[in-house]
Parts: structure tokens; C-alpha cells; sequence
């Protein structure tokens, strides 16, 4: 035992999450001893500060470099994955339907609460945006003219594709991925080498990534350190956003609850035939995995035992069904991300539009299909909806704070959705052939 507890102890340390959440603590409560509300408007900031100020600064720079890249090449893969597959007409037109189908209702669960719930607006914002976010916004947040905003996001869509990339234009950057992909699986044979390169890309830029994170916990301590002496000044709403940040937070578990103890279930009754409590039961396991992990790709290998094993779902479903899931099936991350775009936005003093708020959503779906199945993968298409409406980046850093106790419970949510994806395809496929 007493060798065991030493070592426990290094692993919790050398654990970035923990980490994380260490370094957040730290720049919180280290603003609040030290720093003072007049260094903002100081004409010599002190160098202390200035050196937080530079971390906070490298840090996010580090991260807009891949933002680019990361969503065009992201987005190129999961395209060229899912198009490979469509191509069995029938079995990809009913898979698709369902995948698109589930995200649109925990789209439409999202948008019920921040129209008719929304419990942070009881109180102020915590901060005001700074002025050189503006530039990046693919709209105009308070814009309320349908044929304003539809014009804007039309303009931004069709450009250029290296004019895109350089000017970060996200809106742009996605529609030359997916028109980019779509040709791609149209024009070139299954065994092309531009497929392999495509996921090599990916695989390099994921790498860099992964090289980022790892200076995540010096990037939150400078973030939440500026962030906590910003929220210093004037009346200081620290309690407020506190008491904000647990409403939002609980917000996003009672939704992604409800879809997945309440939507899927029904969604299984009505077009597979399968009891949601017996279903529930027999799913448990990879549920377990998913809530574990973090990563709906390191559940697959088990995912697919429960199928094939324990719900009896014919393989060449399952085969198919499941890692397509993997790729587009991101319910809970649309959910989340979303309703954490309208959070920040309120939290920064941003108005929104209905028609933005519309908009948020679209963005939010659009960036979940091929999102990387891994722990807080959605911080990356997170960038591209924050950017849609103005909201600076460093706003990613506050859900960091709660981001991975949610992301286990959506990770869950997603590889669910997968599961009974794998069932209502293999219930209308067998329908079908003995209908015909």
C-alpha cells in the first residue's frame, strides 16, 4: 500500500486534466490575492501582469494557427468517410436520415432552452468583449433581416479556398471542405492515394494539436488570471458567474439527459421495436466505456461486441453503421456546443439576433459531423461557432473549467445515439427486404 499511493499520486499529477484544473484554480485564486482592477487602465502594467498577458496571447495564437487547417482537412475526412459509404444507397440513405434526424431534435432541445429557460440571464454579463474580436465574426450577431444575414453567410461561403484559409473564414473554409470532399468521393476511385493523404493530414495536424494541449495548463492559468482581474472591475459579478457557470452547466446535463433517457429510447420503441429498459440494460457496457473514456472512437471495439453479441444486429450492419456514427452521429456535442455559444455570448455582452442565435445552431451541427472522437474534441469545432458571432477565443478557456465532467456525459450520449442508430437501420433494413 505504501508503494501503491506514491505512484497513484504521480499518475494524478502527470494527469493533464488534473493539471487543468489545477493551473485554473491557481490563476483564480492568485488574481484575487494580488492583482488590482487599476493595472487595466494603467499606462505601465506591471511586468508580472504583462508576462500573463503574453502566455495568455502565445497560447491562443498556438491555437488559431490550426483552426484553419484542423477544420478543413477535419471536415475533407469525415466527408470522403461518410461518402465511401453512402454509396450502399440503401442502407446510407436510412443511416444518414437517423443521423441527421437525432441531432436536429437535440438541436431543437437546445433551442427550446435558450429561448425559454436561458437561468444566466437573471444576472449581468460578467465582462464586455474586446473590440478586436469583431473582425473575426462570419455575421452580424444583431442583425434580425433574414435576407441580411442569408446574403452575408452566401458571400462568405463562396470564396476562394486559399483566400478562405488565410483569412480564416470559417463559413468559407467549410463549404470549400464540403464541396472539396464530395467532389473528391465522386470523381476518384475508392483505393485513390488523395484519400490516404487526406487522413495523414489529419493525423499530422492532430499531432500539433495534441502538442498545444499539453501547454493547456500554462494557457488557463494566464486566461483565467486576466480573465478573474477583468471581473474584478467595477462591481465584480464573481459570485454571479459562478452561480451562471453551474446554471449553464446543469442546463446542458438535464438536456443531454432527456435526449438520451427519454428521445432515444422512444426513437427505438417506435421504429425498432425495442423496450427502452431492456434496451438501456443491455447497452450499459459501452455506455460505461464511453462515460469512462471520453472518446466514442475507443468504445467502437466494444460497441460493436454489444451489437453484434448482445443486441443481435446483423455485423454488415453494425460494421457499417457504427463507425459512420463514430464520424457524424455527434448529438451531444452539437447540443453542447450551442447552447455553450449562447452562454458565452450572453457572458461577454454579445446580443444576439434570433436569426444569429439560428445561426449558432446551424454552426454548431455543422461542426460536430467529423469531429474527432476523442476527450474534448469538440473544443475544436468549438472555435469555428465562437468565431461565427464575434466571441473571443480565450471564452473557450471558462468552459474548460466544467468541459470535461460534461464531456463525459455527452461523449455517452453520442456512442448511445450510435447504438440505436445500429438498431432502427437493422430493423428497417430487415422491414424492407421482407416487404420486397
Amino acid at each position: 500500500m505504501g508503494l501503491f499511493l506514491p505512484g497513484s499520486i504521480r499518475l494524478l499529477i502527470k494527469n493533464l486534466t488534473f493539471q487543468t484544473l489545477i493551473a485554473a484554480l491557481a490563476g483564480v485564486v492568485l488574481a484575487t490575492i494580488i492583482a488590482e482592477p487599476a493595472w487595466l487602465t494603467a499606462p505601465e502594467k506591471p511586468a508580472f501582469y504583462e508576462l500573463i498577458i503574453m502566455l495568455k496571447q502565445v497560447f491562443l495564437a498556438a491555437l488559431r494557427m490550426l483552426i484553419a487547417p484542423m477544420i478543413f482537412f477535419s471536415l475533407i475526412g469525415g466527408i470522403i468517410g461518410i461518402g465511401n459509404v453512402v454509396r450502399l444507397k440503401a442502407l446510407g440513405g436510412i443511416t444518414v436520415s437517423y443521423y441527421l434526424s437525432t441531432t436536429l431534435i437535440a438541436i431543437g432541445l437546445g433551442l427550446f432552452a435558450v429561448f425559454f429557460i436561458h437561468p444566466w440571464t437573471a444576472y449581468p454579463p460578467a465582462v464586455e468583449v474586446p473590440a478586436t474580436a469583431s473582425h473575426l465574426r462570419m455575421i452580424d450577431p444583431g442583425s434580425d433581416s433574414l435576407i441580411l444575414v442569408i446574403k452575408q453567410i452566401l458571400m462568405q461561403a463562396f470564396t476562394n479556398p486559399f483566400s478562405a484559409l488565410v483569412k480564416m473564414n470559417i463559413l468559407g473554409i467549410v463549404t470549400n471542405a464540403f464541396l472539396i470532399g464530395i467532389a473528391m468521393v465522386l470523381v476518384l476511385p475508392a483505393d485513390s492515394k488523395l484519400f490516404e493523404i487526406v487522413h495523414q493530414v489529419n493525423q499530422v495536424i492532430y499531432r500539433i494539436l495534441g502538442w498545444v494541449i499539453k501547454l493547456l495548463p500554462i494557457g488557463i492559468f494566464a486566461i483565467l488570471f486576466d480573465f478573474s482581474v477583468k471581473l474584478s472591475v467595477g462591481d465584480g459579478h464573481s459570485a454571479d458567474f459562478l452561480t451562471q457557470l453551474i446554471q449553464f452547466a446543469g442546463l446542458v446535463v438535464a438536456l443531454t439527459l432527456i435526449h438520451g433517457l427519454l428521445v432515444l429510447p422512444l426513437i427505438g420503441w417506435f421504429f425498432a421495436r425495442r423496450s427502452p429498459v431492456d434496451t438501456l440494460r443491455k447497452i450499459a457496457r459501452p455506455l460505461l466505456v464511453a462515460f469512462s473514456t471520453s472518446s466514442s472512437s475507443a468504445t467502437l471495439p466494444v460497441s460493436m461486441q454489444t451489437c453484434d453479441e448482445t443486441l443481435k444486429i446483423n455485423p454488415s450492419v453494425s460494421s457499417f453503421v457504427l463507425p459512420l456514427g463514430a464520424t457524424m452521429n455527434m448529438d451531444g456535442t452539437a447540443l453542447f456546443e450551442a447552447v455553450a455559444a449562447i452562454f458565452l455570448a450572453y457572458l461577454y455582452g454579445i446580443e444576439l439576433s434570433n436569426v444569429a442565435i439560428f445561426t449558432v445552431f446551424f454552426m454548431s451541427m455543422v461542426s460536430s459531423i467529423g469531429a474527432p472522437g476523442m476527450p474534448t474534441a469538440s473544443m475544436s469545432g468549438m472555435q469555428m461557432v465562437l468565431l461565427a458571432v464575434g466571441i473571443p477565443l480565450e471564452a473557450i478557456a471558462i468552459l474548460l473549467i466544467i468541459e470535461r465532467p460534461l464531456d463525459t456525459i455527452r461523449t455517452a450520449l453520442n456512442v448511445e445515439g450510435d447504438l440505436y442508430g445500429a438498431m432502427v437501420v437493422d430493423h428497417q433494413t430487415r422491414s424492407a427486404e421482407g416487404r420486397s
